[in-house]
């Protein structure tokens, strides 16, 4: 049987469903079991028959921290509006023998108009004892309507106070008092292995209880979010979105978001968002209404072995800048592609997926002290932190001629090109075959230098590649990014 690809699927804030749906499905309760009477045995030792099955030692209790926690988790069921539109047919067009020709002409056509009711279901946590909630952006972003339920049963219309897709954070205000509240730590000491617990609604489930454990963190995800997500192959699905991450000693550490599933539901790889991230979200909503963040303006990618050897690295560690975009802070400051940021502010980076949350946090305008290592050399950066905003940069096309050794057709790009993709040079990458193709070289690639020197033309290329050793890194732009790509000679 053919395997199915594993595909993401987003923890929404559970499958939404139509207004006019006829019905629901009931669970009906299963009937009691009736006792089973134990005929008496022949007589055994007295100590044989009050002997008790041991109980292992060591194993997790939770039940403490879902009883005196799980009253501040809170239901949250939403409403939004989906626009329906209706096909009506040109009646004058039917043929006047047909049978529904009359039919209409008697009794029209009804047309549904209008918007129709979509309805969708998460969890959320109380933060402060007045009525702040946190749960996923994407649960309310959309929503019309958001109506969070407590244990008590009790029902409150809630406001939403803002949101930040980025980090998919969401604030919520009801009007209460006096509400039971989540314990948050006092600093991030998540470690992996650790056993953690979520509560929540799955598929509408409230205050559902499911444990595991930290199985990674600064998990970085494809979809090219910042967050350093803690990854727990804890039981988490659709409605559990924006529910709380208990670890052991019943403090928050993380906001569920995302899983990896087939199916769609949970498979045991579930991704929370640290709770010191959620908590500056938070923060900023609360006193500005909006969230901002700090940006040096770099394209990064992570260091591997490969990579580490071309640039005379001594161990594959650090943010490797692929590209610095024009007029940004980087730019003003100095740092170049092929740059490895190895220290931010004096803590080490050994990871690309952690120099992003180190420079999200920063405030627009402060300095930020970088360590780079550049030929070899440590060098220092003071960077004046912008403000965040997107950058894109362009790409281009295609014709040939065989580069032997590296193994792809190439040409020149091009002024229009050059322009459209906001580069002064470059070599557009028609075919690849041999080293290039086993690297990962792909037709449409731009090849913009080679072990840091600039390529221009086919022929600066061509000279570059005969002088250079075994191995080699290539600066590649690829759609709307620049890679650094390490490509093995021979």
């Amino acid at each position: 049987m053919r395997q199915k690809m594993l595909v993401r699927s987003l923890v929404a804030a559970g499958a939404l469903s139509v207004a006019t749906l006829a019905g629901y499905a009931t669970l009906g309760a299963s009937p009691s079991h009736s006792a089973i009477a134990a005929t008496t045995p022949a007589p055994v030792a007295a100590a044989a028959v009050s002997a008790q099955p041991a109980i292992p030692t060591g194993l997790p209790n939770f039940t403490s921290i879902a009883q005196q926690h799980g009253p501040a988790v809170v239901n949250i069921s939403v409403t939004s509006k989906l626009e329906k539109t209706a096909f009506t047919p040109d009646r004058s067009k039917l043929d006047p023998d047909d049978p529904f020709s009359q039919f209409f002409r008697q009794f029209g056509m009804p047309q549904p108009h209008g918007e129709m009711p979509m309805r969708g279901l998460g969890s959320g946590f109380i933060v402060s004892p007045d009525g702040v909630i946190l749960t996923n952006a994407h649960v309310v972003a959309d929503a019309s309507n958001v109506t969070v339920k407590l244990t008590d049963k009790r029902e409150f219309k809630a406001k939403v106070v803002g949101f930040d897709r980025a980090s998919d954070v969401a604030v919520l205000k009801i009007d209460a008092r006096d509400l039971p509240t989540v314990k948050l730590p006092a600093a991030d000491e998540v470690k992996v292995g650790e056993w953690v617990l979520a509560i929540g609604s799955p598929y509408g489930f409230e205050n559902t209880v499911t444990a595991g454990i930290v199985s990674a963190k600064s998990r970085a995800l494809p979809d090219g979010s910042y967050v350093p997500f803690i990854q727990t192959d804890v039981a988490v699905n659709p409605g559990n979105s924006g529910g709380p991450l208990f670890n052991m000693k019943g403090e928050v550490i993380g906001i569920n978001s995302q899983i990896y599933s087939r199916s769609g539901g949970s498979q045991g790889v579930s991704f929370a968002i640290p709770i010191d991230l959620a908590m500056n979200v938070e923060n900023q909503i609360l006193k500005n209404g909006k969230v901002t963040r700090g940006q040096l303006g770099v394209t990064i990618q992570d260091v591997n072995q490969a990579l580490a050897e071309s640039f005379g690295l001594k161990k594959p560690a650090g943010a490797l800048v692929s590209s610095v975009a024009n007029d940004s802070p980087a730019a003003k400051a100095g740092l170049q592609p092929g740059d490895v940021i190895t220290r931010y502010n004096g803590m080490e980076v050994t990871s690309s997926s952690e120099l992003p949350v180190l420079v999200a946090r920063a405030a627009p305008g402060s300095i930020a002290k970088l360590d780079v290592l550049r030929n070899s050399e440590t060098r220092q950066f003071n960077v004046t932190v912008g403000e965040a905003k997107g950058v894109k940069v362009a790409s281009a096309e295609s014709s040939s001629e065989n580069h032997g050794r590296l193994g792809i057709a190439a040409r020149a790009l091009n002024p229009e090109e050059r322009k459209q993709a906001g580069v002064s040079g470059g070599v557009l990458v028609e075919d690849s075959a041999g080293a290039a193709a086993n690297a990962g070289i792909q037709a449409g690639d731009v090849i913009l230098s080679l072990n840091g020197t600039p390529v221009k033309n086919v022929e600066e290329l061509k000279g570059l590649v005969s002088k250079a050793g075994k191995k080699i890194a290539l600066l590649v732009l690829r759609d709307d990014a620049r890679i650094f790509i390490p490509v093995e000679l021979g």
